[in-house]
């Protein structure tokens, strides 16, 4: 069952109950933060939709009061993380209609009401269409449209065709850029990562999953808009920096903090602009929300793959995960 079916099917349902009011986002880590993009839509364009994006231990321990006949929770986990199994479990028993993303069968598509499958953005052979993020943010539009209407539905579900594409010429066109900034950081012991607006999701991700996690590398996320209300208070000529600078309204963000660095900052600072991976050829009344699609794997499957390489790092390696207990 497609998303579109799974939205109109639920919709149907839920018109008994009084429909569809809320949509949670529930996972961990990347999968949490690869639901951005479906809530900042939905925060930013419906009026009358409640959404919320939330850690999956976080909806176990303090669910929020709104769960209930009336949400959808959609659940990501690539093979069944088990916080985000017991979420799925506590969201239906709640009432919520639940929805799973998942790349291998777990319990969690036992326990969920619907389920699609999406394809992993780290493998290079993936229909780049097809991954978790654009499933959410479908999931999102759609429901948006379902529930009260969106303007711009048919122009997203021809845009979204264009994904694949985009990705693997962006892929290969960055490619030398991000030799250049991971030759810069070899040495580099701190990372800061930067991104406002659509942006921030893909931000959050690359810093805790592909620098921390992959690389050991400490690496602090900061919104580009708050930067000026503590952070930049670090900078200096030796500051690694990667700032995102996102397609969209929040873009003046972005460049007002491009020109503080600029400024103050040294050799060790990245700019990597919407505009140089492909996000000025989607239909600019959508753009800005393809953000993430694009953002994400270049920073996954590009720059943290070089900077791998740069440092002989093997990034399937890790110093607790899978290793030490943390329940």
């Amino acid at each position: 069952m497609d998303c579109q079916m799974i939205v109109s099917e639920i919709s149907q349902r839920k018109q008994k109950d009084g429909g569809i009011k809320e949509v949670v986002w529930i996972a961990a880590g990347g999968s949490h933060g690869g639901f951005y993009p479906a809530h900042y839509f939905l925060d930013q364009e419906a009026k009358h939709i409640r959404s919320k994006n939330i850690t999956s231990n976080e909806f176990v321990k303090a669910p929020p009061k709104f769960i209930g006949k009336n949400t959808v929770a959609v659940i990501c986990s690539m093979r069944g993380t088990a916080e985000t199994i017991e979420a799925a479990e506590l969201a239906k028993k709640l009432g919520a209609t639940t929805i799973a993303l998942y790349v291998d069968e777990s319990k969690l598509t036992e326990i969920c009401t619907y389920k699609i499958a999406y394809q992993s953005l780290a493998i290079d052979e993936s229909d780049f269409s097809k991954t978790n993020s654009v499933y959410g943010l479908r999931l999102a539009m759609l429901l948006m449209n379902e529930v009260e209407g969106y303007f711009d539905m048919a122009i997203a579900l021809d845009e979204f065709k264009k994904i694949d594409q985009v990705y693997k010429q962006a892929a290969l066109d960055i490619r030398p850029k991000a030799i250049k900034w991971g030759l810069q950081n070899r040495e580099s012991t701190s990372i800061h990562i930067m991104g406002s607006g659509p942006t921030y999701g893909a931000a959050y991700i690359f810093s805790i999953c592909n620098v921390m996690e992959m690389l050991q590398i400490d690496s602090p996320t900061v919104n580009s808009c708050d930067f000026f209300h503590g952070p930049f208070e670090v900078i200096n000529e030796e500051t690694s920096v990667f700032l995102l600078m996102g397609q969209g309204r929040s873009r003046s963000n972005d460049e007002r903090a491009a020109r503080f660095l600029k400024q103050f900052g040294g050799h060790k600072v990245f700019v990597l602009d919407a505009k140089e991976i492909g996000l000025n050829q989607f239909d600019e009344r959508i753009s800005e929300y393809f953000n993430h699609l694009i953002f994400a794997p270049i920073l996954n499957n590009v720059f943290m793959r070089e900077l791998a390489y740069q440092i002989k790092k093997d990034y399937n390696t890790r110093t607790y995960m899978w290793k030490a207990s943390y329940k």
